[in-house]
C-alpha cells in the first residue's frame, strides 16, 4: 500500500483496522527500506536475450533529503521496445542528464547487462547537449529521432504570441506529413514564408527537421509511438505522482524503491498493449468479429 502512494502516516492509521496494531510511520518506512536489495539486483539484472529495437532515453529530478538538506537530484530513465513491441525499462541510474560522459557510461552498462547494440535501430530523445552523438557512436547502427513536442516547443519560443497559432499549425503538417518527401515539400513552403520574418524559427526547425523525420523509416504502424518520447513522459509522470504525497523522498534508495515499484506497474500494463498494434478487446473490433469480418471481405 505504501509503495502504491498510501502515506506512511495514512498508513499508520489504517492498519490498526486491518491487523489489530496501529503500525507507526518508521516501521511502515523501515520495512520499506527492506527492499533496497532487491531492487539492486533488479536495477542491475541481465537484460531479456530478445533484441531491442527501439530506446527512449529521458531524465528528471526528484527532491530528496540529503545530509540534513532538500536537493533536486537527476534520475536517468531508459525504456526499450523488443522486436515484439513490448516496452520494457532498461536502466534507472542517478546521473545529470545534460552530461555526455553520463550517458556514455548508462549505454556502456546496458551493453554490458546483456543488449546487443546491433539490433538497436532508432533512439527517441530530447535534444541534450552530447546525448545524440554519444548514442550513434555507441549504437552506430542506429537513427536518432528527435522529440517532435520538445522541437516544436523550442520552435514556437522563437515566435511571437499572435502567431504562435499559426505557426504550430503550419509545423504540425510537416511533421505529421505522409511521406518524408511531402514533409520537405511542407518545410520549403515554410521557409520561403517566414524566412525573412522568423529567421530563428525556421533554423531552430531546419536544424531539427530530419531527425524529426527520422520514424517515417520505420513501420507506418509504429509512427505514433516514435514521433515523441511520449512512452518515457508517461512514466516520468507517474514517478511524480507517486512522489508527490511524499514532497519529499527521503535519499536516493527510497527512491530507487518506490521508481522500480512504478516501473514493474508500468510493464505489466505494457504486455498488454505493445506498440504499433491496435487492442482487439475495443467493442468495435469485437463486434466486428463476430460480424466474420476479414481483410478479404
Amino acid at each position: 500500500m505504501f509503495l502504491s502512494g498510501v502515506s506512511t502516516r495514512t498508513l499508520s492509521m489504517m492498519s490498526e483496522t486491518r491487523i489489530g496494531r496501529r503500525l507507526s510511520p518508521t516501521e511502515v518506512s523501515n520495512a520499506s527500506r527492506e527492499l533496497s536489495q532487491a531492487v539492486e539486483v533488479w536495477r542491475e539484472r541481465d537484460l531479456p536475450s530478445e533484441p531491442i529495437k527501439y530506446m527512449y532515453i529521458d531524465g528528471t529530478l526528484f527532491s530528496m533529503r540529503i545530509d540534513g538538506s532538500v536537493e533536486k537530484v537527476p534520475a536517468l530513465v531508459v525504456v526499450g521496445v523488443t522486436e515484439k513491441g513490448h516496452r520494457t525499462v532498461l536502466a534507472l541510474p542517478a546521473g545529470n542528464k545534460e552530461s555526455a560522459p553520463v550517458w556514455r557510461e548508462l549505454f556502456k552498462d546496458i551493453k554490458k547487462r546483456g543488449l546487443d547494440p546491433s539490433y538497436v535501430r532508432l533512439g527517441i530523445m530530447d535534444v541534450l547537449p552530447g546525448l545524440e552523438k554519444v548514442f550513434l557512436e555507441e549504437f552506430s547502427s542506429a537513427k536518432v529521432q528527435r522529440c517532435q513536442v520538445h522541437v516544436a516547443r523550442n520552435i514556437l519560443a522563437k515566435v511571437p504570441k499572435k502567431l504562435k497559432k499559426r505557426i504550430a499549425d503550419e509545423v504540425r503538417s510537416i511533421f505529421y506529413a505522409s511521406s518524408k518527401k511531402q514533409a520537405l515539400i511542407f518545410f520549403n513552403d515554410f521557409k520561403k514564408r517566414w524566412e525573412q520574418e522568423l529567421p530563428s524559427a525556421v533554423k531552430c526547425l531546419e536544424n531539427s527537421l530530419h531527425s524529426c523525420l527520422a520514424y517515417l523509416q520505420f513501420p507506418e504502424a509504429e509512427w505514433v509511438c516514435l514521433r515523441t518520447t511520449n512512452v518515457i513522459e508517461r512514466v516520468n509522470k507517474e514517478f511524480k505522482r507517486r512522489t508527490k504525497p511524499m514532497e519529499i523522498v527521503a535519499g536516493e534508495r527510497s527512491c530507487y524503491t518506490l521508481l522500480a515499484f512504478v516501473c514493474l506497474k508500468m510493464e505489466i500494463h505494457w504486455r498488454s498493449k505493445p506498440i504499433g498494434k491496435l487492442p482487439t478487446t475495443l467493442p468495435f473490433f469485437k463486434k466486428l468479429a463476430a460480424e466474420g469480418f476479414t481483410h478479404n471481405s
